[in-house]
């Protein structure tokens, strides 16, 4: 004797699609949006800088990769200071800058911990920067001394609001050679240029 074994029926629409959903776990693997924005923003700055890098010649390379890699920080920053309600700092030097997130219940300024993205940065040796704020230069120490980093007062603050100090930083080697110039205005737009190199 032969039995027939029933078969469940699997739910399909009249279009022939099958309408069982997946469970949660097959989508838990994803990019979270601030990595896709991670992505996005990088992918548009090095090619933002491939274009001014074919148009220019005679110029710093390396000058040139200390400003686009600053432009791009800057953009990751305002992104996660708006989606995650934080205002960020940024403490320059001479010879590099350093990122700090502000408390609010602690009314103090500190250091992202274990963030690949926003960790100290040096700059090679000679490669110098000049801060301005409102068309003033702000002196700078040649490298971050000890109260800088125990009480830090950063120079740039991205608000939670989407507002930036407007600020410039030169990128140069020699006082007197070429530079690369990135201004950041109130609303975080911004823009990298250079001058002082052949046919500028």
């Amino acid at each position: 004797m032969v039995r027939k074994v029933a078969q469940k029926s699997m739910p399909i629409l009249v279009t022939g699609i099958w309408t069982k959903r997946f469970s949660d776990r097959h989508f838990n693997t994803g990019f979270s949006l601030i990595e896709l924005l991670v992505v996005i923003v990088i992918f548009g700055i090095f090619a933002g800088a491939a274009v001014l890098s074919i148009s220019s010649v005679g110029n710093d390379r390396q000058i040139e990769r200390e400003a686009f890699r600053l432009r791009t920080l800057l953009a990751l920053i305002r992104e996660e200071s708006v989606m995650e309600n934080r205002n960020y700092g940024i403490l320059f030097s001479e010879t590099g800058y350093r990122f700090y997130i502000y408390d609010t219940e602690r009314l103090l300024w500190f250091e992202p911990f274990d963030d690949r993205f926003l960790g100290t940065r040096a700059l090679e040796n000679p490669i110098t920067l000049e801060l301005s704020l409102e068309d003033r230069v702000i002196p700078l120490d040649r490298r971050f001394n000890e109260a800088e980093i125990e009480e830090p007062q950063p120079q740039v603050v991205l608000l939670a609001s989407g507002e930036t100090t407007p600020f410039r930083v030169e990128f140069y080697r020699e006082i007197n050679g070429g530079r690369y110039l990135l201004y950041s205005g109130l609303d975080g737009t911004t823009e990298v240029t250079e001058l002082g190199f052949d046919g500028n």
